[in-house]
């Protein structure tokens, strides 16, 4: 297989455009299509559908996609290593998170780790929809949410257990729930993304439905609410940990049920090689989890 074949097929999958991946390669499109053919050969798969109008990627295209990027990165980082300024690490390391997460432990990183490796760039998209991590070319995305089956490689980096929590204001006002029907007397505060409270008793996952008093589309917001003293909420251990600790909120243990416990992952489109500008960045985020966790 050759590699000129695979950025080829890399930069078509990004423009669907034969005449624009001629432009970027200096190559004209009868070339492109016969590299293309060379590439599909050597797979024994067809990688891409073509009309007269549009280039679109097969499923095995798609599946053929995170492979080929990692091939080209493993390309580029072995030649690196062994070019005479190798110094830290360097592309673009594109990284989608939460947004609360995001703003609370990762934009904290970021000066320190791109003044560390003058030559990495970083695309960083914050925002709580689920993005197709691996049609949109990243590197790594950052998730707290239980995950779904698929085919992305996850990695540990944290546990992060969900947290029953109020304001000492709200508690004060409207008492403390010590088991779960009680909270059927509370207000109660939650995301748009959870439909409902988990809590897990006697080793079984329950749920506890509610009619929210206030519903926001983002942690922040309801986290905010909650300071503010309008209810209930329950939010992870990496949402509050700072209000935890300075006595904002304050934490709520329920006689009859515990809540769930969670975890904060990476996710990778594949388990092979991965970059260095990856690596170290997923290490400082662990170890910042670590202290800031503990």
């Amino acid at each position: 297989m050759n590699l000129r074949d695979v950025e080829l097929f890399i930069v078509l999958a990004e423009t669907c455009n034969l005449s624009q991946v001629g432009r970027r390669l200096g190559m004209s499109a009868m070339s492109v299509s016969r590299h293309l053919a060379q590439l599909e050969k050597d797979l024994g798969a067809r990688l891409f559908q073509r009309t007269t109008r549009a280039v679109s990627l097969t499923s095995e295209g798609e599946e053929f996609l995170p492979y080929a990027r990692t091939m080209m990165e493993a390309e580029q980082g072995a030649r690196i290593m062994f070019s005479e300024d190798a110094g830290g690490a360097s592309g673009l390391l594109k990284i989608t998170a939460p947004s609360g997460i995001g703003r609370r432990y990762i934009l904290p990183l970021l000066p320190d780790l791109m003044e560390r490796n003058p030559k990495m760039k970083i695309d960083l998209n914050l925002s709580d929809d689920l993005v197709d991590i691996v049609g949109q070319g990243y590197d790594v995305a950052i998730r707290v949410a239980p995950l779904r089956d698929s085919n992305l490689i996850a990695h540990r980096l944290s546990s992060n257990p969900r947290v029953l929590c109020a304001s000492p204001a709200y508690l004060s006002q409207h008492g403390i729930p010590t088991t779960l029907a009680e909270l059927t007397n509370h207000q109660c505060l939650r995301t748009a993304m959870v439909s409902q409270w988990t809590f897990v008793k006697d080793g079984n996952l329950l749920s506890h439905l509610f009619e929210p008093r206030f519903i926001c589309n983002n942690v922040e917001g309801v986290r905010s609410m909650c300071k503010a003293g309008a209810g209930l909420a329950q939010l992870t251990k990496a949402d509050i940990h700072s209000e935890l600790a300075t006595g904002e909120l304050v934490e709520i243990s329920l006689s009859d049920a515990d809540c769930h416990m969670l975890a904060i992952w990476a996710l990778f489109p594949t388990k092979r090689y991965l970059p260095c500008r990856v690596t170290v960045f997923l290490d400082a985020l662990k170890s910042s989890l670590k202290r800031l966790m503990s």
